[in-house]
């Protein structure tokens, strides 16, 4: 079985950016009480806003699971799953982190070394509103649950990647 690692990122102090750090928290206690399921080759990570140390960690990992607020252009509380190559293509075209590095430079960091995992997902959350604050809005700490539950489907049932055997 692939090791996963789940890496909950954003800022906390900025109210909706908070939101893949949150999630990760409650994805983790859940595992930890039992309440929550999920492979032992996982773990879930709160990555706060990204740092260049986290290159080995995600080196070491055949997949890849980053839950974060994102631009989704869609109603406030939205969560859409990006798989592999699409990834890479949102990541692309995604306007420069608020955060000193962001999700992009790390990946390519990790990309550079020859380590980036060969099976990558984004769960991205549509935010509210990103401003001074320790909690999400309402819209997004709804999706919250959402987020964790398609975090563990997959990780059950991780679909092959494109071109690869079935």
């Amino acid at each position: 079985m692939p090791r996963t690692v789940v890496l909950g990122i954003g800022n906390v102090l900025l109210t909706d950016d908070g939101v893949g750090v949150h999630a990760a928290r409650c994805l983790a206690d859940g595992l930890a009480r039992g309440t929550l399921n999920a492979p032992s080759n996982v773990d879930v990570l709160d990555a706060g806003t990204l740092s260049f140390t986290l290159v080995p960690l995600i080196g070491d990992a055949e997949r890849l699971i980053v839950l974060d607020a994102m631009q989704l252009g869609e109603p406030a509380g939205t969560v859409r799953r990006f798989l592999d190559s699409d990834v890479d293509r949102v990541l692309s075209r995604a306007r420069l982190s608020v955060h000193e590095v962001g999700l992009r430079d790390v990946l390519a960091a990790a990309c550079l070394c020859g380590n980036l995992p060969r099976e990558r997902a984004l769960i991205g959350v549509q935010p509210a509103r990103i401003d001074w604050g320790s909690e999400p809005t309402e819209p997004v700490a709804a999706a919250i649950d959402e987020l964790i539950h398609m975090t563990l489907d997959l990780l059950g049932d991780w679909p092959p990647a494109a071109g690869a055997p079935a």
